[in-house]
Protein backbone atom coordinates (compact mmCIF):
# COMPACT_ATOMS: atom_id res chain seq x y z
CA UNK A 1 0.00 0.00 0.00
CA UNK A 2 2.71 2.06 0.78
CA UNK A 3 4.28 1.81 -2.67
CA UNK A 4 1.00 2.61 -4.27
CA UNK A 5 1.14 6.01 -2.65
CA UNK A 6 4.84 6.98 -2.59
CA UNK A 7 3.89 6.21 -6.90
CA UNK A 8 1.03 8.66 -6.88
CA UNK A 9 3.08 11.39 -4.55
CA UNK A 10 5.48 11.23 -7.07
CA UNK A 11 3.72 11.35 -10.24
CA UNK A 12 1.94 14.30 -8.47
CA UNK A 13 4.72 15.94 -7.64
CA UNK A 14 6.18 16.06 -11.67
CA UNK A 15 2.99 17.44 -12.46
CA UNK A 16 2.75 20.31 -10.24
CA UNK A 17 6.00 20.58 -11.35
CA UNK A 18 5.22 20.44 -15.16
CA UNK A 19 2.23 22.56 -14.81
CA UNK A 20 3.97 25.58 -13.13
CA UNK A 21 6.33 25.33 -15.52
CA UNK A 22 3.95 25.22 -18.27
CA UNK A 23 1.84 28.42 -16.82
CA UNK A 24 2.57 32.07 -18.45
CA UNK A 25 3.65 34.29 -15.70
CA UNK A 26 1.67 37.81 -15.33
CA UNK A 27 3.62 39.83 -18.03
CA UNK A 28 2.58 37.26 -20.45
CA UNK A 29 -0.28 38.89 -21.75
CA UNK A 30 1.70 41.52 -23.24
CA UNK A 31 3.47 39.59 -25.76
CA UNK A 32 0.30 37.63 -26.78
CA UNK A 33 -0.55 40.94 -27.88
CA UNK A 34 2.48 40.95 -30.06
CA UNK A 35 2.27 37.61 -31.89
CA UNK A 36 4.05 35.11 -29.37
CA UNK A 37 1.17 32.56 -30.47
CA UNK A 38 -0.22 31.98 -27.02
CA UNK A 39 -3.84 33.92 -27.95
CA UNK A 40 -3.77 30.94 -30.58
CA UNK A 41 -3.38 28.14 -28.37
CA UNK A 42 -5.73 25.38 -27.59
CA UNK A 43 -7.75 26.39 -24.96
CA UNK A 44 -7.65 30.10 -25.91
CA UNK A 45 -6.32 32.91 -23.74
CA UNK A 46 -8.46 32.58 -20.56
CA UNK A 47 -9.67 29.03 -20.95
CA UNK A 48 -6.00 27.63 -21.10
CA UNK A 49 -5.46 29.52 -17.56
CA UNK A 50 -8.25 28.41 -15.95
CA UNK A 51 -7.75 24.63 -17.58
CA UNK A 52 -3.81 24.88 -16.24
CA UNK A 53 -4.66 26.56 -12.62
CA UNK A 54 -7.70 24.26 -11.61
CA UNK A 55 -5.30 21.40 -12.66
CA UNK A 56 -2.25 22.73 -10.61
CA UNK A 57 -4.86 22.69 -7.54
CA UNK A 58 -5.80 19.44 -8.02
CA UNK A 59 -1.99 17.95 -7.94
CA UNK A 60 -1.19 20.29 -5.20
CA UNK A 61 -4.23 18.61 -3.26
CA UNK A 62 -3.09 15.26 -4.17
CA UNK A 63 0.37 16.15 -3.59
CA UNK A 64 -0.62 17.12 0.33
CA UNK A 65 -2.60 14.05 0.51
CA UNK A 66 -0.22 11.74 -0.32
CA UNK A 67 2.49 13.27 1.79
CA UNK A 68 -0.10 13.46 4.87
CA UNK A 69 -1.08 9.59 4.34
CA UNK A 70 2.69 8.92 3.86
CA UNK A 71 4.22 10.57 7.15
CA UNK A 72 0.60 8.50 8.56
CA UNK A 73 1.96 5.16 7.64
CA UNK A 74 5.62 5.67 8.51
CA UNK A 75 4.84 6.82 12.08
CA UNK A 76 2.72 4.32 12.68
CA UNK A 77 4.62 1.10 10.90
CA UNK A 78 5.19 -1.97 13.03
CA UNK A 79 8.84 -1.35 14.56
CA UNK A 80 9.00 1.52 13.77
CA UNK A 81 10.47 4.75 16.85
CA UNK A 82 13.02 6.74 18.67
CA UNK A 83 16.47 4.69 18.34
CA UNK A 84 17.04 5.97 22.34
CA UNK A 85 14.27 4.17 23.23
CA UNK A 86 14.83 0.57 21.60
CA UNK A 87 18.37 0.56 23.14
CA UNK A 88 17.24 1.42 26.36
CA UNK A 89 14.90 -1.14 26.31
CA UNK A 90 17.24 -3.48 25.37
CA UNK A 91 19.35 -2.39 27.87
CA UNK A 92 16.95 -2.66 30.65
CA UNK A 93 16.22 -6.10 29.44
CA UNK A 94 20.25 -6.69 29.42
CA UNK A 95 20.76 -7.56 25.95
CA UNK A 96 23.63 -5.49 25.43
CA UNK A 97 25.65 -7.89 27.98
CA UNK A 98 27.64 -10.75 26.07
CA UNK A 99 26.38 -14.11 25.96
CA UNK A 100 29.60 -15.65 26.57
CA UNK A 101 33.36 -14.86 27.56
CA UNK A 102 34.88 -14.78 23.56
CA UNK A 103 32.87 -11.15 23.07
CA UNK A 104 35.10 -9.92 25.98
CA UNK A 105 38.16 -7.92 26.01
CA UNK A 106 41.29 -8.63 28.03
CA UNK A 107 42.64 -5.40 30.22
CA UNK A 108 45.78 -4.15 29.95
CA UNK A 109 48.86 -5.87 31.04
CA UNK A 110 50.10 -4.51 33.96
CA UNK A 111 53.51 -2.52 33.17
CA UNK A 112 56.31 -4.26 34.18
CA UNK A 113 59.66 -3.05 36.40
CA UNK A 114 61.81 -3.20 33.35
CA UNK A 115 61.22 0.08 31.93
CA UNK A 116 63.67 2.73 32.58
CA UNK A 117 62.06 5.60 34.51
Amino acid sequence: MEKLVLVIHVIAALGVIALVLLQHGKGADMGASFGSGASGSLFGVSGSANFMSRATAVFVLIFFTTSLTLAYMSSHKEGSGSVVKTMAEKNALGKTTPASGADTVAPPAAPTQDIPK
